[in-house]
């Protein structure tokens, strides 16, 4: 499970932003998972919950926002979001079309008690 790789790397992160703002806890990690990203949102949340004892995280809560596919046709130019393995351009019925969000994960924002 990949999962445990990425939550390592993510409380890593959160210890390093603490640090450096003089943060005494995280209260909040949120994170927005794209639906191509690969990553399992429900492993992600138990490998969090498993992980952040005894980090600065311990009591944070943890907000998975779920990004949906958002294309860009390059025939019509229109942007539109997509259902998972539908990749035609809604408008035009095109497959020349270009995956602008719903690929990545990424952090989002901390909240930090200071």
């Amino acid at each position: 499970m990949h999962e445990y790789s990425i939550v390592q790397s993510l409380l890593d992160m959160c210890e390093e932003h603490a640090k450096s703002n003089n943060a005494k806890e995280v209260s909040r990690v949120t994170v927005k998972i794209g639906v191509l990203s690969g990553v399992e949102p429900h492993l992600l949340q138990a490998a969090f919950d498993t992980f952040k004892e005894n980090t600065i995280c311990e009591k944070s809560e943890f907000v998975i926002q779920i990004q949906k596919i958002i294309i860009n046709c390059n025939k019509c130019n229109t942007q539109s979001e997509i259902e998972k393995n539908e990749f035609i351009c809604p408008a035009c019925k095109s497959t020349d079309i270009k995956v602008i969000d719903g690929e990545d994960l990424q952090l989002l924002n901390l909240e930090l008690t200071i």
